[in-house]
Order: C-alpha cells, then structure tokens, then sequence
C-alpha cells in the first residue's frame, strides 16, 4: 500500500508532526527522510529494505552513500540524504555545548579574555539566549586610556541581530581602577532602559581590570 492511501494518523509524516519523532519505529522515521518509494513499494518498505541491507540502524548511520544504491528504489539523492542526516547527527554530537552565561561571575570569564593586558579601553558585548548560551561575543569600541563609548543603538541593534534575548557588556580600566565614572553609571542606566523598551534584558555592565573585576550598579 502506498503511503498516501493509508490514513492521515498512520502515515509517518503526518504521526511525526502529531506525536513527535520518538512515536516512530526506525523504519518509519528512515522512510520520512527517504521521502518516496518506487515501482509500487511504499517509503516503508523501501525504508525496511535499507535497514536490513546494512543489517541495523547503527551499521546504516556509518554506511557508505554508494553502499545503499545497491538497494533497488535508492538513487544517489536518496542516498547522500540519508548518508547527510546521519552525519550531521555525529556532527553535533561532537561540538562541545555552547558556553553560557548565567551569572554576574560567568560573564566575567567571557569578557576577561578580550580586556585583560590592554592599554586602551574597549568595551565586549556578550549576546545569549534565553537559556543564557552564548550567541556571540565581540568587541564593540575601542577607545582611549581613559574612555571609550558606549553606543546604545549599536549594542541593542547588535543584540537583536544575533537574535538574542540576554546580554552583558564589559570594559576594561587600563589604570587598573574599579571605580564606574559617571559616564559608565549614566551608560549603565541608558542600557537598561533601551533594553526593557525593545524586550531584551541587561544581565550586567562590568568593569574589569588584569586582577579583578566590578559590577556597575543598575
């Protein structure tokens, strides 16, 4: 039978969307990526066929893409489909989970690297998501010994850019002083406000020298 005679609730596609990938056998989720059958058989059973091919699901996720053409019904597109899906699988399970930022403290790791040993001031703008992973982390200005801005419609207009929905900014005081100045508490509280007007929120503004560091308060 062909996939599309069969019932909306019993058709792979259609149960995944429902009920989630994990409502699906192996070979009801192969045949989604499959797409098709051929010559009468359905996207299940060429999905079965494969599977039995390589002998199970695991040795399928290291087979070679030539290895499946010499299942009827698999061309080369469905082939380095699937031999695509699996490796990307393999690929984030690899990557190391994205650095997050959830306190005043982690923050300060992030920014230290990018401040620390400088002879200007520069500011970092750290952008996360809601879970606080780091989306981006870059510098923003780069000033004088003393000084550097701190644009307020270049940092939320980055922010938004990146997608994010958290962020924290940070600079450095070549002079080594944890004391704000005025501009920081003034930039400070410009931050903030520009922030709850577009829905983001301002983790911290920190000072930061080689040994030590300062929240700036809101």
């Amino acid at each position: 039978m062909r996939v599309k005679d069969l019932p909306n609730r019993d058709r792979p596609r259609e149960r995944l969307m429902a009920s989630g990938a994990a409502a699906l056998a192996d070979w009801e989720l192969l045949a989604v990526l499959l797409g098709s059958g051929f010559r009468g058989s359905s996207a299940m059973d060429l999905a079965a066929r494969v599977i039995e091919h390589c002998g199970d699901l695991n040795a399928l996720s290291h087979s070679d893409p030539h290895r499946l053409l010499a299942v009827p019904g698999v061309g080369p597109a469905k082939a380095a489909r699937v031999a695509a899906a699996f490796h990307l699988v393999r690929r984030a399970a690899a990557r190391p989970e994205r650095e997050r930022i959830t306190s005043t403290s982690d923050l300060a790791e992030s920014c230290a690297p990018l401040l620390h040993g400088r002879r200007h001031e520069r500011l970092v703008l750290v952008t996360c998501d809601t879970r606080g992973r780091v989306l981006k982390r870059s510098v923003l200005t780069e000033g004088g010994t003393d000084h550097t801005a701190v644009p307020i419609r270049e940092v939320i207009r980055e922010v938004l850019t990146a997608g994010g929905v958290v962020f924290g900014v940070a600079h450095n005081h070549p002079g080594g002083s944890l004391e704000p100045s005025p501009d920081d508490l003034e930039a400070t509280a410009q931050l903030v406000e520009a922030a709850e007007t577009v829905g983001l929120r301002l983790l911290d503004h920190l000072i930061i020298t080689d040994g030590a560091w300062r929240r700036i308060p809101t």
